[in-house]
């Protein structure tokens, strides 16, 4: 059994209420993929007429699972759906080995559901290189369906943590025409962070009805403000995934130019999103970084990874250093435009340095004083044009190393 790790102190006080959602129901299992004695298996079993969406990371090492994914996202069917997910081990990295697991594992979920395999979508993670004993998997699948419920996110949330410290669920609901339609989801996911298309494992689900080809265009447009403008450690995971599944349950219709639904969904997505920087791998503050003033939105978002993504300047956050020098830095090497003369910094709504100098009237205790708390906004103008971007990361400390320096053993 793996050690367990404290509780990231940005953990929230409790998993959420989250709404009941019709037409999924969930279960989970010990299948000792990697420890014994561990919840490490969850299925989602999807009533007929799901429409389902998605996006995976574009690492030139994904795993065999985000490959099956990607092959099946957009087959239509009216057919019934489920979705797999295992911890422990990603089955990345394992060849023909791992497309054998995945199909093993995928067939098997279909017999056992009497789906159509290519409605069953798997996703594994943990440990990259090593053979996925599917077995172990598919041993279970018996009780899994046995157990399905419709109450059982919570179970689903922590079957799929690996170095997670705490459970991450997120919802809403939203009221269309004078009806409430429901949306849901989990994530996992504390390290190896910096997504590139979607992120770490993250299942949303709604009993709206929704075309797939709309759905899919609201899940990437609304990707590219929440899920991938986070960073933790600036890796991409081989296993990242996003699936979003309408149930259709509610016989609400949710078109196109459903606002009010839209921003529920986003809501949940930049909600799950924040969690899992706030359960970033030894985390202790929750970092917000805002560009103004940039050429363009491209090069404000360069900019704003380039200061998320520093060591120097996530190190000095956990110190509680005010080092604004290293702001600049970063702020330089990003490759994006920027003029030293031009340039303005803040720590919250304190003004460090204004057009290239350090501002006079600041005192380096009110810059201390601010960093002791546990979110920190750096705010950064260029002074160049209108190009705005926003990404949030966390500090890092001793306990990231100490977590990932054994993470195989």
């Amino acid at each position: 059994m793996a050690k367990a790790l404290p509780v990231s102190p940005l953990a929230p006080e409790c998993f959420p209420a989250l709404p009941d959602i019709r037409g999924v129901s969930f279960a989970t299992a010990s299948a000792g993929v990697k420890y014994e004695g561990r919840t490490d298996v969850m299925l989602a079993r999807l009533v007929p007429g799901t429409a389902i969406a998605g996006a995976f990371t574009r690492s030139a090492t994904r795993s065999a699972a985000v490959l099956d994914c990607q092959d099946k996202i957009g087959q239509h069917s009216e057919a019934g759906a489920a979705i797999l997910v295992n911890s422990g081990n990603a089955n990345a990295f394992t060849g023909q080995n791992g497309a054998g697991a995945v199909q093993a594992v995928t067939r098997a979920v279909a017999e056992t559901l009497d789906l159509p395999e290519n409605r069953v979508y798997s996703s594994s993670t943990g440990v990259i290189g090593e053979p996925l004993p599917h077995d172990r998997i598919t041993g279970v699948l018996g009780q899994l369906r046995d157990r399905l419920s419709g109450d059982g996110i919570k179970d689903a949330a922590e079957a799929i943590m690996t170095t997670d410290t705490f459970p991450k669920g997120a919802g809403t609901t939203v009221v269309i025409d004078g009806r409430e339609v429901h949306i849901a989801g989990i994530a996992k996911g504390s390290g190896m962070i910096a997504p590139d298309m979607a992120t770490m494992l993250v299942y949303i689900f709604t009993d709206a009805v929704i075309e797939r080809d709309i759905l899919q265009d609201m899940v990437s447009a609304l990707n590219k403000k929440t899920f991938n403008c986070i960073t933790v450690d600036s890796d991409t995971s081989t296993s990242d995934t996003l699936l979003v599944a309408a149930t259709g349950a509610s016989g609400i219709r949710v078109t196109g130019k459903s606002v009010g639904f839209m921003e529920g969904l986003r809501t949940v997505m930049l909600d799950l999103a924040h969690q899992v920087v706030r359960d970033g791998e030894g985390a202790t503050k929750f970092v917000e970084v805002s560009v103004t003033g940039a050429s363009s939105d491209k090069d404000a978002r360069i900019h704003a990874l380039s200061i998320a993504n520093s060591p120097l300047v996530k190190t000095a956050i956990a110190g509680e250093d005010p080092n604004w020098g290293r702001v600049v830095m970063a702020v330089g090497k990003s490759g994006a435009p920027a003029d030293r003369d031009s340039l303005s910094i803040w720590f919250g709504d304190i003004l460090l340095a204004e057009k290239g100098w350090r501002n006079p009237d600041y005192r380096e205790e009110d810059g201390a004083a601010y960093m002791k708390g546990e979110t920190i906004v750096i705010h950064v103008d260029l002074g160049l044009g209108g190009g705005t971007a926003k990404v949030w990361t966390c500090d890092l400390t001793h306990g990231y190393i100490s977590i990932n320096a054994d993470y195989r053993s």
